[in-house]
């Protein structure tokens, strides 16, 4: 059998989205959301699919949407919306200073084979602050989950879409 993505014990990269604000929140959700690095609306964070994380996506799924990310989405957020201390973009010269990485290219290829984490370079903020998505969530709203018409909860592949409309 070939090697996929889904056989190989490389962890997938998950994007989680904030969609909704912080009114009416259990004090566990919110501390799942804090754990998550999501405690605004439209925050972004990844994690990678292992188990503790998927229990924690799924306490706060009535609150963000997540999914697969692709390499190019990946590529493009930490180029466009990745910051560092003293709010400043996220540079080639940067990640070459602080880390093992020569470019944020290669950074972008390790974390999308799990060779690498947001750690890894000094500096690097765990979060990415993102726009409203143009047009709108294009669904019924923030209230339903993604399965009937609405915005929140597992979107598989479909994230990629909605990030690049938030960037």
């Amino acid at each position: 059998m070939p090697a996929t993505k889904e056989n190989t014990d490389v962890p997938q990269l998950i994007a989680a989205v904030r969609v909704k604000g912080r009114t009416h929140v259990r004090v566990k959700t919110s501390d799942t959301l804090r754990m998550l690095n999501l405690t605004r609306v439209n925050h972004c964070s990844l994690v990678f699919d292992k188990m503790k994380f998927k229990g924690m996506l799924h306490m706060a799924k009535d609150y963000i949407t997540w999914g697969e990310l692709s390499e190019n989405t990946l590529m493009r957020l930490l180029k466009e919306r990745a910051r560092i201390v003293g709010d400043k973009p996220l540079t080639d010269a940067y990640v070459k200073e602080n880390s093992k990485f020569g470019s944020v290219k290669s950074l972008a290829e390790a974390l999308f084979k799990g060779d690498a984490r947001l750690n890894d370079v000094k500096g690097l903020k765990k979060l990415f602050r993102l726009s409203p998505p143009k047009k709108g969530y294009e669904r019924k709203g923030i209230k339903l989950p993604y399965s009937t018409h609405g915005a929140l909860g597992y979107r598989r592949d479909k994230i990629n879409d909605l990030i690049e409309r938030m960037i």
